[in-house]
């Protein structure tokens, strides 16, 4: 079975545009990866967990804040390595200054038998559509086209 992750694409209006919030994943495979590396807050959902609040969850560790509002369903997506995506829409504000991320241990370099602690979520940022496109993993860009289609729709 595939594994499975969840997460939410937090979204806000400034100035009659949409934006979104977008994590830049941390360790030192990220670090100089920019355009197409960033991703929605998103992680494993544990086992017998209900995916939206391992969404809420993940958010929560990876930045440190947990957007509250109701949510919007979007259609999962599968990314490059197979790992199917269940990703929420909602409504939130938040400082990315103010991010607080878990951490993880990995060793770095690879074989010097030195362990180094990194966090998930190295830095967060707020992007226009267009940006976001540009900056989001390339299997995640169908979640910013179906925001953007539900956005619209309403407005």
């Amino acid at each position: 079975m595939p594994r499975q992750s969840a997460g939410l694409l937090v979204f806000r209006e400034r100035n009659g545009e949409l934006q979104v919030l977008l994590a830049h994943p941390g360790g030192p495979f990220w670090t100089r990866r920019d355009d197409g590396a960033w991703t929605i807050p998103k992680g494993e959902i544990g086992t017998d967990e209900e995916p939206l609040a391992a969404a809420r969850r993940e958010v929560g560790e990876e930045l440190g804040w947990i957007p509250e509002g109701e949510t919007l369903s979007l259609t999962p997506i599968t990314q490059k390595g197979g790992k199917i995506v269940s990703a929420w829409a909602v409504e939130g504000d938040w400082d990315p200054a103010t991010l607080r991320s878990n951490t993880f241990e990995l060793e770095s370099p690879r074989g010097s038998g030195r362990m180094q602690r990194y966090p998930e979520v190295d830095r967060a940022a707020w992007f226009s559509l267009e940006q976001a496109r540009t900056k989001i993993l390339a299997a995640q860009v169908p979640l910013l086209d179906e925001l953007e289609r539900l956005w619209t729709a309403r407005s």
